[in-house]
């Protein structure tokens, strides 16, 4: 289906792939693996035609339509997250669009022998026979069913999509890429912003695909569970093959081995002649032996090691000062913001050399629980003790755009607290209140700062 011959990608004297060919057959699931800055990501794009090769073609049907997903993307402002998932019908729509005026124009005209008459049922016939491929549920139930499956919650859909993180707008990109049904889909790292319940998910759809898949992904159990072929990229080159990832690490490793057994047999016996035609260089009656042992070294295949790409990050910490037992410990713990509450009656003590996970859904509280350990949000009640000589490093899940977050929220914080105050005016007002209209809009009003309060509340939660 798709063909990548002898493709070459080079910057400036640097050669990231070097005259690489494979080719994507239909039903293919490929997990494309490497060391990162191997090359991975410039492949996709590649395919996608994002990026042009240095030398080498990369042969895409025309009729073969390609679902792409970057780690990295800019998303769309100004619609609702079901609106904007229901953009990847935009081409089943037009069609139903392009039908509705053909059948409309058959029914006024009356030129039934004319080749313009037949050319459009012609068309029609087209087109109808292009919706009967793609249709097949409701486009609302697909876009709704889809963005629950990646974790949205159903009052969420109808909530602007500039109010959710960088994270949950790439979930939004994934279910649109989905929807729209492509023969072969470009995945760079899905489940980075992917609860469990999510990736799980996302696994059994996959697993259910009927077009090819091509998968970047560090998560060797995603890898093992979707795909069925393993492309490795090392040092420039490619290796291909017919499994999934856990058994490629075992293929690899019994290729190394055998290819490093084979170069150090053919080394000794290189050797060995080497001193032969040395020792017998000179000597008449050994002459003949002595130029086929030369001519044997020239015509010989010399065999390569693949070298393997060890670099590795380096990173060396100084000594921590010694704590106290106890590094963290939340007593009767409710947390919230405003009068939106989080989690409530929560109890966690962290002791000193302890490797603890949060789990849970996403917007359930496990980043929120972060900030009260980090002293960035005070909790309603309770109390929130870090231990002894304790110092604290937080790496957030988007680090760079942790100070701005900062300061929004800080931001959406003084918002709900003026909201509220204005809340309890209307509410002291309307005591005084003898009923009728002013209690009406009071009420009205109430209800209108309480929805800006859950916007506000949600802009934090991301």
């Amino acid at each position: 289906m798709i063909s990548i011959n002898s493709l070459t990608v080079a910057y400036g004297g640097f050669v990231l792939l070097n005259d690489i060919n494979f080719h994507i057959s239909e039903n293919d699931k490929i997990g494309l693996v490497g060391k990162n800055g191997a090359g991975k990501s410039t492949i996709l794009k590649l395919i996608c035609g994002l990026q042009s090769p240095t030398n080498g073609k990369v042969a895409v049907p025309s009729d073969v339509k390609i679902g792409y997903l970057p780690q990295i993307m800019e998303h769309h402002r100004g619609r609702s997250v079901i609106d904007e998932a229901m953009t990847a019908f935009s081409d089943m729509f037009e069609m139903e669009a392009e039908l509705e005026r053909i059948t409309q124009e058959l029914a006024e005209r009356q030129d039934y022998e004319s080749q313009a008459y037949q050319d459009l049922i012609i068309r029609m016939n087209e087109v109808n026979d292009t919706l009967a491929y793609t249709r097949s549920d409701n486009p609302q139930v697909q876009a709704e069913r889809t963005l629950l499956g990646l974790g949205f919650r159903y009052d969420e859909l109808s909530r602007p999509t500039e109010t959710f993180s960088q994270g949950w707008n790439m979930r939004i990109e994934l279910a649109k890429i989905l929807l729209s049904k492509p023969d072969v889909l470009l995945l760079d790292e899905p489940t980075n912003h992917l609860d469990i319940e999510s990736i799980e998910w996302l696994e059994g759809y996959l697993k259910e695909y009927k077009g090819s898949l091509v998968l970047i992904s560090h998560d060797r159990k995603f890898l093992d569970n979707v795909t069925n072929r393993t492309v490795e990229i090392m040092v420039g080159r490619i290796h291909d093959y017919k499994v999934p990832y856990s058994k490629y690490l075992e293929l690899r490793k019994e290729r190394l081995e055998q290819q490093r057994a084979a170069f150090e047999n053919q080394q000794r016996m290189i050797e060995k002649t080497e001193e032969f035609i040395e020792k017998f260089r000179y000597k008449p009656t050994k002459s003949n032996q002595v130029q086929s042992r030369v001519k044997q070294l020239e015509k010989l295949e010399r065999i390569e090691v693949d070298i393997e790409d060890r670099s590795a990050l380096s990173v060396k910490f100084p000594p921590a000062p010694r704590s106290g037992d106890i590094a963290y410990k939340g007593s009767d713990l409710k947390v919230g913001y405003g009068t939106k509450v989080v989690f409530d009656d929560a109890q966690i003590e962290v002791r000193r050399g302890e490797k603890v996970a949060l789990v849970g859904r996403n917007g359930e509280g496990k980043t929120t629980l972060m900030r009260v350990i980090m002293n960035e949000l005070d909790p309603m009640s309770g109390d929130s003790k870090v231990g002894y000589n304790v110092n604290i490093g937080y790496y957030a899940q988007n680090q760079a755009e942790l100070e701005q977050t900062r300061t929004q929220n800080e931001t959406y914080r003084k918002q709900i607290i003026e909201l509220e105050r204005q809340i309890d005016n209307l509410k002291l007002t309307e005591a005084f209140m003898a009923g009728g209209a002013d209690t009406a809009a009071a009420k009205k009003k109430i209800n209108s700062l309480m929805k800006e309060i859950d916007r506000c509340i949600a802009l934090m939660e991301g």
